[in-house]
C-alpha cells in the first residue's frame, strides 16, 4: 500500500480536488493524507489571535466569510443531493463550533482546536466527493490514531497500534482518506504537527504500514536544485538521499517539513515529491541510495540570528563551552551553526524568542555582539567537502560578506552566514559558480 500525500493548493479548489481525484483512482489501495484548502489555516491563525487579542467583531467576520466559501465549494463540487446536505450540514457544524469558541477564553488547546478544522473540512468534503464518483472511499479520523508523546515527538506504537486496529475493524476500502497535520498531545487533547506537518504524517503513517513508497504531491515538479521563487532556470533533482533532502528540508526548502524523512529513512521507504499540476512529471525520488557525489542543491533560510561571545577567559578555559550551551538549553533555544576562535565563538538560531534573557546569561562572563536579518545558505550533496567541484563554490567570497562558514561538521553539507539583503544576489552568483558554466 502506498501513502500519498496531497497539499493546500492542490485541494484549494474544485478543479484541483477533481485533479487528485484522477490522480489517486488507478485502482491501487492507498491512504491519502490531505492538508487544509490553501488560504485556510492562515486565517484560522488569524482567528485565534483575534480571540486572543478580544477582536470579536472581526474575528466572527472572518468566520462567516470562510463558512460562505466553505459552502460556495461544496455546491460545485457535490451534485449528488444527498452528499451535498451531508457536507453543507458538517461545514456548518464546525462553524458553529468557530463560533462559539469566538466567546471562549483563549487558551493554547482552543487554538490548536480551532487550527484542526481546516483539515477537517478538506477531508470530509473530498470524501463526499469520491463517494459521489463511485469511488470506494472511507475517512479515517487522524485523531483516532495519531499522536506525540510528552517530548513531541511522534508515539511510534501508539500510532502502529491505532493504526492497524483500524483498518483491520473498519469497512474495507479502496481508499482511505485523513487529514495531515493535527494529532493528541500525550494527554489525549488535539494538538498539531506544527506548520507544513502533513508531509509528516504522510511519513509516519508511512512507517507505521511498512508502506511501499510515500509520495508526497505538491504544486512544483519536486526539489529543485535552487529556490526557483529567487533563481531563474532550476533544474527539479532527480534524486536524494535521505540525507540529503533532510538537510536541504531543514535549511528552507519549503517543499518538505524539515522532520519529513525521518520516520521512513530507518526502513529505507522511498519517498517522491511530485507536482499535482504534471502528474506525469517524475519528480524527485528520495531514497538510501547515494546516486552521484558533489553538491546539488543550494536552499535558504531566514530569520537567523548571529551572536558573537567573546571572553579572554575562554582562552584554555575548560567548561567554557558547556557554560554556554547550558543557557540556550535553559531557554529551549536550538543552535543552526557555530563556529569557534581561541577568544570568540560565533552561533546561530532561528528563534529569537528568549533572546533578551539569553544575552543577559551570557553577559555575565562575556561581550556579545548581536547581528539580526542574517540568513543561511546551504549547499547539499553527499560527500560534498570532499569533491573536487565544490571549492567553486569559494569564488562568492569575493562578491558576498560572508558572516560565517560552516565546513566539514557534516560531509553532506556546507553553509554560509550572510545578511538578508544579500541572498538574493548570493543565491544568483552561486548557481552561476556551481550548475553552470563557468569562464575563466
Amino acid at each position: 500500500m502506498k501513502v500519498l500525500k496531497f497539499g493546500g493548493t492542490s485541494v484549494g479548489s474544485v478543479a484541483n480536488m477533481k485533479n487528485v481525484k484522477s490522480i489517486i483512482n488507478d485502482g491501487e489501495k492507498k491512504i491519502v493524507v490531505l492538508s487544509a484548502m490553501s488560504g485556510t489555516t492562515n486565517i484560522l491563525v488569524g482567528i485565534a489571535n483575534d480571540i486572543k487579542e478580544r477582536n470579536i467583531d472581526k474575528a466572527l467576520i472572518d468566520v462567516k466569510t470562510l463558512q460562505e466559501k466553505y459552502l460556495d465549494v461544496i455546491n460545485e463540487l457535490l451534485s449528488n443531493t444527498d452528499l451535498n446536505s451531508l457536507a453543507a450540514h458538517y461545514i456548518n457544524e464546525r462553524f458553529d463550533f468557530l463560533t462559539a469558541a469566538i466567546k471562549t477564553p483563549f487558551s493554547k488547546l482552543l487554538e490548536n482546536k480551532i487550527l484542526a478544522q481546516g483539515e477537517l473540512l478538506s477531508t470530509f468534503m473530498f470524501n463526499c466527493y469520491l463517494q459521489q464518483e463511485g469511488i470506494n472511499s472511507k475517512l479515517l479520523a487522524a485523531l483516532d490514531f495519531m499522536a506525540i508523546d510528552d517530548a513531541k515527538e511522534p508515539n511510534k506504537v501508539y500510532i502502529k497500534k491505532q493504526l492497524s486496529k483500524l483498518l483491520n475493524t473498519s469497512k474495507a476500502a479502496d481508499i482511505y482518506i485523513t487529514q495531515g497535520f493535527i494529532c493528541l498531545d500525550n494527554n489525549g487533547e488535539v494538538s498539531n504537527l506544527q506548520r507544513g506537518g502533513s508531509d509528516y504524517t504522510a511519513t509516519i503513517i508511512g512507517a507505521a504500514i511498512k508502506a511501499e513508497e510515500v509520495q508526497i504531491w505538491t504544486d512544483i515538479d519536486g526539489m529543485h536544485n535552487n529556490d526557483p521563487r529567487f533563481v531563474e532556470g532550476t533544474k527539479a533533482i532527480s534524486n536524494l538521499s535521505f540525507d540529503e533532502a533532510a538537510e536541504l528540508a531543514y535549511f528552507g526548502a519549503k517543499i518538505l517539513h524539515p522532520q519529513t524523512v525521518l520516520p521512513v529513512a530507518v526502513d529505507g521507504i522511498p519517498v517522491r515529491l511530485k507536482n499535482t499540476m504534471d502528474p506525469e512529471a517524475s519528480g524527485t525520488s528520495i531514497t538510501n541510495n547515494h546516486i552521484e557525489n558533489g553538491i546539488k542543491a543550494i536552499a535558504a533560510k531566514d530569520n537567523i540570528t548571529a551572536i558573537k561571545i567573546k571572553s579572554g577567559r575562554m582562552l584554555q578555559a575548560h567548561g567554557f563551552l558547556k557554560k554556554v550551551f547550558e543557557i540556550f538549553e535553559t531557554y529551549e533555544t536550538s543552535i543552526d551553526m557555530i563556529t569557534t576562535s581561541e577568544v570568540a565563538v560565533s552561533l546561530t538560531i532561528d528563534n529569537d524568542l528568549n533572546l533578551e534573557k539569553i544575552v543577559s546569561e551570557l553577559e555575565a562572563f562575556a561581550t556579545i555582539e548581536v547581528d539580526k536579518n542574517q540568513t543561511i545558505v546551504c549547499l547539499v550533496g553527499h560527500s560534498i567537502v570532499d569533491h573536487k567541484e565544490t571549492p567553486l563554490l569559494f569564488k562568492i567570497l569575493k562578491d558576498v560578506k560572508i558572516r560565517m562558514i560552516s565546513y566539514g561538521g557534516s560531509r553532506n553539507n556546507i553553509s554560509l552566514l550572510i545578511d538578508t539583503k544579500d541572498k538574493i544576489d548570493t543565491l544568483k552568483k552561486l548557481n552561476t559558480y556551481l550548475f553552470e558554466p563557468v569562464t575563466v
